[in-house]
């Protein structure tokens, strides 16, 4: 079957497509991928700076949706259902085999492309807003990065699960567009985004940190949350706690993957309590490019080179 291949750890640009052997699918479901999600572990793994490193050559991908081609005897699933599955690798092929506990049922109403745009960004922004910021309804939320996926995310996310509003943070208009159209109140501009202000938030969504991090924390209202969740701004900030006295405000770790992975049925929580608002179309997953396999170079370099405004996929 075709699919992409990592043979070397040189960076995007030295992946490529290969015929390889079909996945061994014993005990597992196999799916025929109808698209896969592009995230910026798939460009970590290319370099060989991910926690994940498979033995050279490996096929990247962990996000996809799809058909059942083969499930097990006593599996929820049977061939022909339409599904969403976080396969960690394989995933950009023509099949896949996963582990049925990450398997979830896609509704005919949501796209295979959408349906590989939700595990990993909405995961991570239902995690972020309700499991660890406890967003309450009416309450305000400032995203940051925020029209990326994760981004957009969350303003879908804050904004389906009660949220009074939503202002985005983003470094250009355009990508400001990008925001509003994903459901944001009104943007920002990163440039001074704390004078251009007019309220203070109950929480902070930062997938970005940085130089931005100390005025994150002055937008927090008394009893806000600042939410962490990456640090694609580069430098890791750190905080003086006289801050955190001054307002009674908190700083929250948001580490997804190593939560919810290693709880057995904790994704698909997850999963279950997004999918309604999928089906509704409050969380309508952003696009920002759809390409064959053969693009996946081009796919790899418009997440490394922060061009993406949205989720990027591969259709095989």
């Amino acid at each position: 079957m075709r699919a992409v291949q990592i043979t070397t750890l040189d960076g995007p640009e030295a992946v490529g497509v290969a015929e390889v052997e079909a996945p061994d699918s014993a005990g597992k479901v196999l799916i025929e991928v109808k698209a896969a999600g592009v995230a910026f572990p798939d460009v970590l793994q290319s370099r060989g700076q991910y926690q994940l490193r498979p033995e050279l050559p490996f096929v990247p991908g962990s996000e996809v949706a799809g058909i059942v081609v083969e499930a097990p005897e006593d599996s929820e699933f049977a061939p022909g259902d339409r599904v969403a599955a976080l396969s960690f690798l394989g995933g950009f092929a023509e099949h896949v085999a996963v582990d049925e506990q990450f398997v979830f049922p896609l509704p005919e109403a949501v796209s295979f492309e959408k349906g590989a745009s939700v595990i990993f960004n909405y995961g991570t922004a239902y995690f972020a807003l309700i499991e660890r910021g406890h967003l309450q309804p009416g309450e305000t939320v400032l995203v940051h990065g925020a029209a990326g996926g994760v981004g957009t995310a969350a303003i879908q996310v804050a904004k389906a699960f009660g949220s009074g509003s939503v202002v985005a943070v983003v470094s250009t208009p355009e990508k400001g567009d990008v925001a509003i159209t994903a459901g944001a109140d009104s943007y920002v501009l990163a440039d001074g985004f704390r004078e251009a202000l007019t309220e203070k938030f109950d929480l902070v969504v930062d997938p970005v940190g940085g130089d931005r991090f100390t005025d994150s924390l002055r937008s927090l209202a008394e009893d806000g949350r600042l939410l962490v969740i990456g640090f694609t701004g580069g430098s890791i900030p750190e905080v003086k706690v006289n801050r955190l006295l001054l307002n009674n405000t908190t700083v929250v770790g948001v580490g997804w993957g190593a939560y919810a992975l290693s709880r057995q049925g904790h994704v698909r929580m997850e999963w279950d309590a997004l999918l309604p608002h999928l089906v509704s179309g409050a969380l309508d997953p952003v696009i920002s490019s759809t390409r064959p396999l053969e693009g996946v170079v081009d796919a790899l370099l418009e997440i490394d080179q922060r061009r993406a405004t949205g989720k990027v996929l591969l259709v095989p």
